[in-house]
């Protein structure tokens, strides 16, 4: 039986508040820097795979949620999330057809566009910080991509 859209949200919901418990959860020093994109992560599978569920609103709440949760500035990481989302949702046709190791080639384009506009907004209001480990998560998350789109399709698949 497939999904129904109500179950697709839901199932967006849990993902994106799973990445954003995870994005507050303390790690060890050594591994807070590679931290991938959980949230935004989900946000840009959801895009691929239901794109009228995952619009453009939900990523900018799951964005503004992060902002609350980090006490950033209000509407940076919606700005960021949004931003990506747009993208997403434009290549969303093209990156469906994509194996997936250009897949992840394509995430990892996206998460250094949402990592711009985080470096770009603190540069702005004076948090500026530019060493190259604030970039590792884009690395990160490309690595984790072919993971997450595996369970992402384990969860929605139909069953038999």
């Amino acid at each position: 039986m497939r999904p129904t859209n109500f179950t697709r949200r839901i199932l967006y919901w849990l993902s994106v508040a799973m990445g954003l418990v995870l994005a507050i959860v303390p790690l060890p020093e050594w591994l807070s820097p590679v931290r991938p994109d959980l949230a935004l992560l989900a946000v840009i599978y959801w895009i691929l795979t239901s794109p009228r569920i995952a619009g453009l609103g939900y990523a900018w709440l799951a964005g503004l949620f992060l902002d609350v949760l980090h006490g950033m500035t209000l509407g940076q990481h919606a700005l960021g999330f949004v931003l990506v989302a747009f993208l997403t949702h434009r290549a969303q046709l093209r990156m469906r057809m994509f194996p997936i190791l250009h897949q992840a080639g394509a995430v990892m384009v996206l998460l250094a566009v949402y990592h711009f506009v985080i470096f770009w907004t603190d540069g702005l209001t004076g948090h500026g910080y530019t060493g190259w480990n604030r970039w590792l998560p884009v690395l990160s998350g490309a690595l984790l991509w072919p993971l997450i789109v595996a369970a992402g399709d384990t969860l929605t698949r139909r069953s038999r």
